[in-house]
């Protein structure tokens, strides 16, 4: 959980930070305590914090959204060499085996074969 939440403190009345501050018996941590950033008022309880309520809003909107992206036609995604049925791969590398070379799975060829289903 955050060591800071924002809260309405009852006894200064600010609108201020709840801190959680841990505390000892000796070296031992014992429990936490929680404490009013402003004016160092200590709660007893969870329960007993007045909590502020969150905000539920978005930052953005649609507007703020970019425009979708199109590398590719509808047509040249399916003629790349992943889709090729010379198309072998393996851990290592990926390559053509009509051609014998190294390829890439977005390379494209004049000598693409689609590959069966």
């Amino acid at each position: 959980m955050k060591s800071t939440v924002e809260i309405q403190c009852t006894a200064c009345g600010e609108e201020t930070l709840l801190k959680r501050v841990p505390r000892y018996d000796g070296f031992r941590k014992a429990g936490e305590s929680l404490v009013c950033a402003s004016c160092g008022h200590e709660f007893p309880s969870e329960m007993e914090v007045p909590f502020k309520a969150r905000k539920t809003g978005s930052l953005f909107d649609e507007s703020d959204r970019p425009a979708s992206v199109r590398v590719f036609e509808t047509h040249e995604a399916d003629q790349l060499c992943r889709h090729c049925k010379h198309y072998v791969v393996n851990p290592f590398c990926q390559r053509c085996g009509l051609r014998n070379r190294l390829v890439e799975a977005t390379d494209s060829c004049e000598r693409f074969e689609k590959k069966p289903v």
